[in-house]
């Protein structure tokens, strides 16, 4: 994942809801380019705000059990106002159809920015690991699943910095 969105996880369920919050500065290095006269960050990292949060709740829920977390397939994905700099999100994933036991789970999501809806959208996300595809990526599955640990960590605010 080349951007991590999420700021600052607030509630957390599991296996059922997880609230966060994504803070927009104008020092994002995206909206040099969307749109270097009227900043606003793009709808797919919108969508990609309500998919990080779908897997920290499934990283919650199932111990960080799996290395990969990816979008599947968005449904409904409804875009409302536009997300400008200073303004600060709120997101908030359920799941809708989560077993831990199949390797895919479907989300609805909502973000807002002081009150107005900033996307909503159905989605499923696939879990697995590498070393299930190759053996040999074993230790790269470790190392990822050691780094979402610690950045989780931050996110719920149990460490400054690791």
């Amino acid at each position: 994942m080349r951007f991590h969105l999420i700021d600052r996880i607030l509630e957390l369920d599991p296996g059922n809801r997880i609230r966060m919050v994504k803070n927009l500065t104008l020092g994002e290095e995206y909206l040099a380019d969307h749109f270097p006269t009227f900043p606003v960050m793009p709808g797919v990292l919108m969508l990609q705000t309500l998919v990080e949060g779908a897997a920290w709740l499934l990283r919650a829920t199932e111990d960080f059990q799996f290395s990969v977390i990816a979008l599947r397939d968005a449904r409904n994905v409804k875009y409302g106002n536009f997300m400008q700099p200073g303004n600060s999100m709120m997101i908030t994933v359920e799941a809708s159809e989560y077993t831990p036991t199949s390797p895919s789970a479907v989300f609805k999501g909502k973000a807002e920015a002081g009150g107005a809806t900033t996307v909503t959208a159905k989605f499923t996300v696939a879990r697995y690991n590498l070393r299930d595809r190759n053996p040999a990526l074993q230790a790269v599955d470790d190392r990822i699943i050691t780094a979402m640990r610690n950045h989780y960590r931050i996110l719920r605010g149990e460490m400054d910095a690791v």
